[in-house]
């Protein structure tokens, strides 16, 4: 059976993060999981008390807001080093659903990646304002325009990244924090012939806890993929 790890980045997620990890345990047992934390509440009390339940639970604590696209890069490079088959990187505050990680994983492939997708059909968003509707909308379409990967949604935190597809980020050239991390992600792999397929979601907007989506960071990922698309990998 592969080694599969879970890669949750979390910043004051103590409302969600206990559910969460009950929910992705009934759905894959046997699956390992991973908290990056780096907020100031309850989150990572929470996750320790957890952890005498469960062996495969794993804990990072950072000191103050790295964001969430370094945190997910630590959670990467702590997969590599314990060698795990697949990695899933997933949102803590219950917009990605649990039960749908199973349609992910049967499409994973060690040299690719697999998207949850909002944007594609049978996808469904339920929850969102209308203005994050329309600057989610944008910001896809801005990076398809630039990137021309061919996915639908660039900005989605919900994937299976395959070993060998991870093997191939250059860790040391990504250079932003946030959410546009995961475009430089796909435009890296792209470029190395990784191949990417997208799957259905239905995503929810969070019901506890507030919103951790910056204007600096809708700043950095519009300034930031001009700098993707011309950087240069050797």
């Amino acid at each position: 059976m592969p080694k599969i790890l879970i890669i949750i980045p979390s910043y004051n997620e103590q409302d969600n993060i206990v559910k969460l990890i009950d929910s992705l345990f009934s759905v894959c047992s046997h699956c390992d999981i991973l908290i990056v934390d780096d907020g100031f509440d309850k989150t990572a009390d929470l996750v320790k008390e957890a952890q005498r339940q469960h062996s495969n639970l794993f804990l990072i604590k950072r000191n103050g807001k790295g964001g969430r696209g370094t945190a997910v890069l630590d959670g990467l490079k702590f997969g590599l080093q314990k060698n795990y088959d697949f990695f899933v990187e997933m949102d803590a505050d219950l917009s990605h659903q649990p039960n749908e990680l199973p349609s992910l994983l049967d499409l994973a492939k060690t040299n690719a990646v697999v998207i949850g997708s909002r944007y594609i059909k049978n996808s469904r968003i339920i929850g969102w304002p209308w203005r994050r509707r329309v600057f989610s909308w944008l910001a896809n379409f801005y990076a398809n325009l630039i990137l021309r990967i061919g996915i639908k949604d660039y900005t989605n935190g919900y994937r299976v990244y395959g070993r060998q597809a991870v093997q191939k980020i250059d860790f040391n050239k990504i250079k932003s924090s946030g959410y546009v991390v995961l475009s430089e992600i796909a435009h890296q792999l792209f470029i190395k012939g990784v191949k990417f397929y997208e799957v259905p979601i239905i995503f929810i907007n969070r019901k506890q806890g507030a919103s951790n989506f910056s204007l600096r960071e809708i700043k950095e990922a519009f300034l930031s993929v001009f700098r993707i698309k011309l950087s240069k990998l050797e």
